[in-house]
């Protein structure tokens, strides 16, 4: 099993067209040399990399010397702060509340200005959806699968990431869809 060095090292290698190759790698479920929903993290952090936002690859949070939390990622870009977690789970299964309440507890012990923005490729069930409608002050941003490809694609993540965070604030659309035509 790769290092969590190892994983950012690989990651880093990686251009716009070698993210978009990964992609179509993690969608056919042949990701050699990555652990089970590894390529899909880092994939993800890279992405905002390479468009210019700092990132913090994977990371564990520890108080007293004991494992408090371990965190996917953040991202730092246009006065947004967002700690990002990241599922990818088989085909036939949508992301569940549960990553969105343990999302919500990190953000509880961060600055209120700091988001929180999950990515799932096969997208989320209803519940979840609504779920994240009611987590104020905290703000989770949730991104499927076709909103992840169409702006990896066009290089427009960070993007995205404003339009979202602006959709939240002004409607309080926490699950709103980038590809609404003229969104990006």
């Amino acid at each position: 099993m790769p290092t969590a060095e190892e994983y950012e090292s690989k990651a880093k290698a990686l251009d716009h067209a070698g993210l978009v190759v990964l992609w179509s790698q993690i969608i056919a479920r042949n990701t050699s040399g990555w652990d089970t929903g590894k390529a899909f993290e880092y994939l993800i952090l890279r992405a905002f990399e390479i468009e210019g936002a700092v990132v913090q690859y994977p990371y564990s949070v520890t108080m007293q010397d004991e494992l408090v939390e371990q965190i996917d990622g953040a991202v730092h870009a246009d006065g947004i702060s967002a700690l990002v977690e990241s599922k990818d789970l088989d085909d036939k299964r949508r992301v569940n509340i549960e990553p969105i309440a343990k999302l919500r507890n990190q953000l509880l012990r961060r600055p209120s200005s700091t988001i929180g923005m999950l990515f799932s490729r096969t997208g989320f069930t209803e519940p979840a959806r609504v779920l994240a409608q009611y987590l104020l002050p905290q703000t989770i941003l949730i991104w499927d699968g076709p909103e992840i490809k169409h702006a990896l694609d066009n290089g427009k993540l960070r993007r995205a990431l404003i339009v979202k965070n602006r959709m939240a604030i002004q409607y309080g659309q926490f699950d709103f869809n980038i590809l609404t035509p003229g969104a990006i």
